[in-house]
């Protein structure tokens, strides 16, 4: 039985080259399983092909932490890649995510979870972004497009603080680069709804950010064209009724 079965919540850490965050993740993420609003939290960490010590660290790291957990894909698949790897592999009621680099706090998932029953997404919003000048701005162009683009009213999708019912995450068609699509591939489901809360935001203490200007600005607005083609073809049914379950 996968181990996530046995909890409501699990946080999804996916990482790539973040050897000089890991240590800290481990003690943040600890000091918030004790203080959750929700009982029965697990931590996945996913490799997501990473070149230098961190996957070491990472088991050295669950192997002393009882409600931590690790996958380790065998290359390097992106952000996207390796989220779709933890929802396939995450069966607790609820599933979240956030960021290696710590600049949002997994405190704030108690901003977020009092909702995640009654929203199949609760997203932040990054407030007071400790961001440089020159990528807020980037952000900021590809947010008012993609809202253009997929009408998902989302204002801030980059942020890496979410949390999902976990079949509804499950359901979303991943592709390189569509989580920055999740609140418009939720709203495409059935039932599917978000809600949005601000939550805090802090420089980066270590490692190097994994975007710049392609990244972030040049590859959404092409994903963006991708979105509208999926949208038209995109499939919702519901089964009525049936025999195969016991």
């Amino acid at each position: 039985m996968n181990k996530t079965a046995q909890y409501t919540f699990t946080i999804l850490v996916p990482f790539y080259n973040e050897e000089d965050n890991i240590y800290r993740l481990e003690k943040v993420l600890g000091d918030y399983l004790k203080k959750a609003v929700i009982p029965s939290v697990a931590v996945l960490f996913i490799n997501d092909g990473s070149k230098d010590n961190g996957l070491e660290m990472v088991k050295e790291v669950c192997s002393r932490n009882e409600h931590f957990y690790y996958i380790s894909l065998a290359r390097n698949t992106g952000l996207s890649g390796a989220l779709k790897a933890g929802f396939d592999n995450t069966w607790s009621k609820y599933v979240g995510y956030i960021d290696a680099d710590l600049q949002t706090s997994p405190e704030d998932f108690n901003l977020l979870l009092p909702h995640a029953e009654e929203y199949p997404l609760v997203m932040g919003i990054r407030a007071n972004r400790k961001d440089s000048f020159f990528k807020n701005l980037q952000s900021k162009i590809a947010n008012g497009f993609r809202r253009m683009m997929t009408h998902d009213n989302a204002i801030d999708t980059g942020c890496p603080l979410k949390v999902f019912q976990t079949e509804y995450a499950k359901r979303i068609p991943m592709f390189n680069g569509m989580h920055r699509f999740f609140p418009a591939l939720i709203q495409l489901q059935e039932g599917g709804k978000m809600m949005q809360i601000a939550v805090r935001h802090f420089p980066r203490q270590a490692g190097v950010s994994k975007y710049n200007l392609w990244n972030r600005l040049i590859a959404p607005f092409k994903d963006c064209f991708a979105y509208r083609w999926m949208k038209k073809r995109y499939i919702n049914y519901t089964v009525a009724n049936g025999n195969i379950e016991s």
